[in-house]
């Protein structure tokens, strides 16, 4: 159960997002029809700054969220599943919010059989594609266990090993799947103001960072602070797609997200 404190917590986060202002307490208590005074609410914000969830740019202003707050917040939030979207939904609150979002087209890519080609090369029959690379027994018996495994599995298992050929073969491959963009201008703009490397703008622009993500959220094992990264996979239309949701902090997640499906 929620305690007073986190709920007053969640309450000037979401009025910070609806408003983009520091909030103070009288405005909060009138915002949400909040049965506590504006004593009892000041008392949990100077807890909550003491904690480093809110900040206050001088003594009479009002609170704003740390972006550690806005981390936790979301972080805990976009935790669900997310069946299907709708595109020109997501294409229009896309343009509309600020957000960019990367699609990757996503294919049933279970490894089926591994064939020993005279010891000398390996073919690996994936469901919908095959690949070859050059024999090992060790890597032989490595790829038999990983039989029934998804190539993006496999892809990650591969480079956590070092198994270097067999990496580049399926990430190269991987690579050309079907990829698109929505408002790619406001991350070229982002980039640029955060001076991003050219290294990390490219597997941006042409989709190779999708191939690892999980679902999930990233912050700055990602993009740059203050930004936020949502990766669900989902369906737009009858397409299965992993889709990457990229924005600041302050923007109103669940309006977004409530918009697309």
């Amino acid at each position: 159960m929620i305690d007073k404190k986190e709920f007053l917590l969640h309450s000037i986060i979401r009025a910070y997002i609806e408003n983009l202002e520091p909030i103070g307490s009288n405005q909060l208590k009138s915002m949400y029809d909040l049965s506590f005074s504006p004593a009892t609410i000041r008392g949990y914000f100077k807890k909550l700054g003491d904690e480093g969830y809110l900040e206050q740019e001088h003594i009479s202003s009002g609170r704003t969220p740390t972006i550690e707050a806005l981390k936790s917040y979301w972080g805990d939030k976009l935790k669900f599943e997310l069946p299907s979207v709708e595109y020109e939904n997501l294409k229009l609150l896309a343009h509309n919010m600020g957000f960019s979002v990367f699609i990757l087209q996503l294919q049933s890519k279970k490894l089926k059989r591994v064939l020993n080609i005279e010891s000398a090369y390996m073919i690996l029959e994936f469901e919908s594609f095959v690949i070859t690379v050059r024999f090992t027994s060790a890597l032989y018996r490595f790829l038999n266990d990983m039989i029934g495994l998804e190539a993006d599995d496999i892809l990650d298992v591969a480079r956590q090993v070092g198994a270097t050929q067999l990496y580049e073969e399926l990430n190269r491959y991987l690579q050309k799947s079907e990829f698109g963009m929505i408002n790619i201008k406001y991350f070229l703009k982002f980039a640029v103001r955060y001076d991003l490397s050219e290294e990390i703008i490219s597997k941006f622009m042409h989709g190779s960072v999708m191939q690892n993500l999980k679902e999930g959220v990233y912050f700055e094992n990602l993009l740059p602070t203050g930004f936020m990264g949502v990766c669900h996979k989902t369906k737009i239309g009858q397409d299965n797609v992993k889709l990457l949701v990229v924005g600041e902090l302050s923007k109103d997640y669940d309006y977004f997200y409530r918009g697309i499906i």
